[in-house]
């Protein structure tokens, strides 16, 4: 029997979607899954943990953002989108994939303070979703999940805020957020 591939979502404005879905690729990996990691607001231009530990499994993680809206122009913010998405929709339909997760797209689909219809659009992401190779398990993150996106998961965790150190005046911490 073949396996059927699941789609499951991680939203909310908690601390840890990122984190959730290195936990099911660290899973993949040890079941020896093909895994692909796409990150849609982080840079290249900066260093990631969860990038160094993944290289070090072998395992393809790409950033594909350039950091947060506030941090470039919106027309720097659309090529990027416009470019993430295309290498998103090719690791879609790549059938060697076991497991595709793409990070923080639901921040990028919910991009309001610009105009991005054109580079992402949603209808063509669940369209792509939905035929992806049917083997393929797709793990997305990222705050204010998408309705459409929402209906057709096979699972969607919510991570609520209850308490953060931020809060605290606590900044980033090197090997918990990045």
């Amino acid at each position: 029997m073949a396996r059927q591939g699941l789609f499951l979502i991680y939203t909310g404005e908690g601390k840890g979607k990122t984190t959730a879905s290195l936990g099911v690729t660290l899973r993949a990996i040890g079941r020896g899954m093909n895994v692909k990691y796409l990150q849609f607001i982080k840079s290249p231009e900066r260093t990631y943990g969860e990038a160094l530990a993944l290289r070090k499994l072998g395992v393809e993680m790409e950033q594909l953002g350039i950091g947060f809206t506030w941090t470039k122009t919106p027309e720097e913010h659309r090529a990027a989108l416009k470019q993430a998405w295309a290498k998103a929709k090719e690791a879609l339909q790549n059938p060697g994939t076991d497991l595709l997760v793409l990070d923080e797209l639901n921040n990028a689909l919910a991009i309001s303070t610009f105009p991005i219809d054109d580079v992402l659009p949603l209808a063509e992401v669940v369209e792509a979703i939905r035929n992806r190779p049917s083997h393929m398990h797709l793990v997305v993150t990222g705050r204010s999940a998408a309705n459409e996106l929402i209906e057709l998961a096979d699972l969607v965790s919510t991570i609520d805020a209850t308490k953060h150190y931020y809060e605290s005046g606590i900044p980033a911490v090197k090997g918990l957020e990045f």
